[in-house]
């Protein structure tokens, strides 16, 4: 593998949204991306089954001659990110929904979290309000079943906007500041913005993570290559079909999804089962 590669995994095609911010950053910077679809959704699994997948798929990056690992899902970070940096080698960068930003920008007062029912339900929400949520009102959505139609390829639609109008139901008058809880939901920006309107502001953390990967390979001391060289591919692979998602990235694209340049390449070696944890989808 190319020197001073950066490894991504998420349960999906959710993690390509921190795999896109990243390359637009630094197009040079060497990618591996694993997304975990025979196990797809993490969200539906016990923390248990997440945070052992987690492990499997972080060993593997680190393997492969990752140097850092950015888990990129909400859902794995709130089961597995202390667990994988207490034994890792490497850096491990995980998500959070960006409610600090939200309750740091909201003028009413009320913000809302959209993320799948493990991540609302998780500790590691409840540990961030109790930080920097203050006097800010915030209400936790569940949208179950959106990361399934973004897995499918779907980011809009009829499908998609009776989804999200169904979930959204829910989220009082008031709030101006929603941020995304899921990976996955970072694709559906574009229709969420439509549907909330100009006076709601949608906040994604793709970018804000891809800049926490280049500052801990800074503190690490791990050489950035130079932006004047050529623009790389990200390095992508599932533990599903391999053709099967390539022909979601494809649906994703045809919909106006934004996505970094992919070459999809087999796992060289499958990835073992989580034995007595629940079998793959």
């Amino acid at each position: 593998m190319t020197r001073n590669t950066i490894g991504i995994f998420d349960s999906g095609v959710g993690g390509l949204t921190v795999a896109d911010a990243l390359h637009r950053l630094l197009p040079t910077l060497p990618i591996r991306y694993i997304a975990d679809s025979a196990y797809f959704p993490y969200g539906e699994r016990s923390d248990a089954e997440v945070e052992a997948r987690a492990s499997v798929l972080t060993e593997r990056l680190v393997a492969e001659g990752c140097v850092l690992v950015v888990v990129a899902c909400n859902t794995a970070s709130s089961a597995a990110l202390e667990r994988l940096r207490a034994q890792s080698l490497v850096p491990i960068v995980g998500m959070e929904p960006p409610l600090k930003p939200a309750a740091e920008r909201t003028r009413s007062g009320h913000v809302a979290v959209l993320a799948t029912s493990a991540t609302t339900r998780g500790e590691r929400l409840a540990r961030l309000q109790d930080a920097h949520a203050g006097s800010t009102n915030v209400v936790s959505l569940p949208m179950s079943g959106l990361a399934d139609l973004v897995e499918g390829g779907e980011v809009d639609g009829e499908r998609v906007r009776a989804l999200l109008h169904r979930a959204l139901e829910a989220m009082p008058a008031d709030v101006d500041e929603v941020a995304l809880g899921c990976t996955h939901y970072g694709f559906l920006r574009p229709a969420l913005e439509a549907m909330l309107g100009p006076g709601v502001e949608v906040l994604d953390a793709s970018e804000p993570v891809a800049r926490q990967v280049l500052r801990q390979l800074e503190a690490h001391g791990i050489p950035l290559p130079s932006a004047a060289g050529a623009e790389l591919a990200v390095r992508c692979s599932t533990t599903g079909v391999l053709d099967a998602f390539a022909a979601v990235i494809a649906r994703l694209r045809a919909a106006g999804a934004t996505l970094p340049p992919i070459e999809f390449v087999p796992l060289e070696q499958p990835l073992e089962q989580t034995s007595g944890l629940g079998t793959p989808v």
